[in-house]
């Protein structure tokens, strides 16, 4: 079909180079929003930031789309007090399909403002980047959404629906939003945009997602600090049982090892190769990369247990004391086909106890972990790509819940955002089914459908 010449009764936009002259005369438009809604430090977690500051990015996102097309656009509580923003935008075709358009607000806490190369609520152009928190997880991509629906104007021939958490990389509390909402989500087809591209101008097919759990481990040993002068030797010690302990959860070759978790499955899409791996992960020179798969088996087909916190006493202003009590905070990424719960409980089997002192567990656990799949879009996406001028060179993972590059983070800015915590999909699927469904007809570059 020529992109020129839709077939008959469906939109006749133009042609996909006037949709990409449109799009790069809207740029000097979203640089300067960008900026104001990276300005806003929207993170949700009260104990850091005020949450006037997730209220007034929730305002800031309900107005754009409200000037984007989407008339109702509101503000929905969420059961953390979060606010998502929603809305709905119909096309005069009575039998198109719906495309529920997603993304958060919320982002991750800069944490030591002194560590980074740029101030993080700053929008800060370096070599032609633009950095600060945010800018590509995933305030970037709403930009993204509200540029692409000014390029496109009235020729978007689907009814859109539009969802916008505000606590994604926290709570999570969008899960329980879901169930009695089920039709205000109701969609053919979801869009995420919370991904990253394979390279900068190389675009790329997100066909799976791991999963991830969080368990926090408690060591006790002692009533109170001892002395270690006096004691030492023979007094249990807490944080060295939590070392031991922790050290049993990948082998010498970096493997992890959980009983219960297949650590051997291979991944079958586009490949990661370590060289790149090693520049976008910003690896030292002489440091090893773990396990003995491929890169892409590793952070895209098997599990991967990260120690992402630990309570102890700090070097600084330690005392030569046996340590009492300890604790780590553990992040799971649970490979496709695992479910959630049973990689919970796996990795706290792996961690009851240990020689030095006695160990709790809690476990927070996210929605299962699977591989979600909508092979008619990714056949139409695949076919389309080449009339943009775009080169997909395979289907690939992610590291996270979320679809995300790494040469995106460190391009888009200084610091990377941590673990992601999205419930919308498994909410979706696990408790309306048919809110996931294989698309009829999926949107085509330059506002045809396919």
């Amino acid at each position: 079909m020529d992109e020129d010449h839709p077939r008959e009764g469906e939109a006749n936009p133009a042609s996909a180079t006037a949709l990409r002259d449109r799009i790069a005369g809207l740029m000097g438009q979203v640089q300067p929003e960008l900026a104001e809604l990276v300005a806003i430090p929207s993170v949700a977690d009260p104990r850091q930031f005020p949450p006037q500051e997730c209220a007034r990015a929730a305002q800031w996102v309900r107005d754009a789309f409200a000037g984007a097309g989407f008339a109702d656009a509101r503000l929905a509580e969420t059961a953390d007090g979060s606010q998502a923003v929603l809305g709905t935008r119909r096309c005069p075709d009575p039998h198109a399909p719906t495309v529920l358009l997603y993304a958060h607000y919320d982002v991750q806490p800069p944490l030591n403002e002194a560590d980074w190369r740029t101030p993080p609520f700053e929008l800060t152009e370096v070599d032609g980047r633009w950095y600060g928190r945010g800018a590509a997880d995933c305030k970037g991509n709403i930009l993204m959404h509200l540029t692409a629906l000014r390029a496109l104007g009235d020729a978007v021939p689907v009814n859109l629906k539009l969802v916008i958490e505000g606590s994604e990389e926290t709570t999570g509390a969008l899960e329980d939003f879901v169930p009695p909402h089920a039709d205000l989500l109701r969609a053919d087809a979801i869009l995420v945009c919370d991904a990253g591209n394979a390279a900068v101008g190389q675009p790329a097919i997100t066909v799976s997602l791991r999963g991830v759990v969080d368990v926090i481990v408690h060591v006790a040993a002692l009533k109170s600090e001892l002395h270690s002068g006096l004691f030492g030797g023979a007094a249990p010690d807490a944080l060295a049982a939590l070392v031991a302990m922790l050290a049993t959860l990948r082998d010498a070759s970096g493997n992890t090892t959980v009983r219960g978790l297949d650590n051997t499955q291979v991944w079958p899409g586009a490949a990661y190769s370590p060289e790149t791996f090693r520049a976008d992960a910003g690896v030292l020179d002489g440091v090893a990369l773990l396990g003995d798969g491929t890169v892409a088996d590793m952070i895209w087909s098997r599990p991967a247990v990260t120690i992402v916190g630990i309570d102890c006493p700090p070097v600084v202003g330690s005392a030569p004391a046996i340590v009492p009590r300890a604790s780590a905070r553990l992040n799971l990424r649970v490979p496709p086909g695992t479910k959630a719960a049973g990689a919970a409980e796996a990795l706290v089997s792996r961690v009851p106890g240990h020689r030095g002192g006695h160990a709790g567990g809690l476990w927070p656990a996210d929605g299962d972990a699977g591989r979600w799949r909508l092979d008619p879009a990714v056949q139409r996406v695949r076919r389309h790509l080449p009339r943009c001028g775009a080169h997909l060179d395979g289907r690939r993972g992610t590291a996270g819940t979320h679809p995300r590059s790494q040469r995106e983070r460190r391009s888009c800015r200084d610091r990377g955002d941590g673990p992601h915590r999205s419930a919308l999909f498994p909410a979706l699927r696990r408790h309306h089914p048919p809110l996931i469904r294989k698309p009829s007809r999926l949107l085509a570059p330059g506002g045809q459908l396919a």
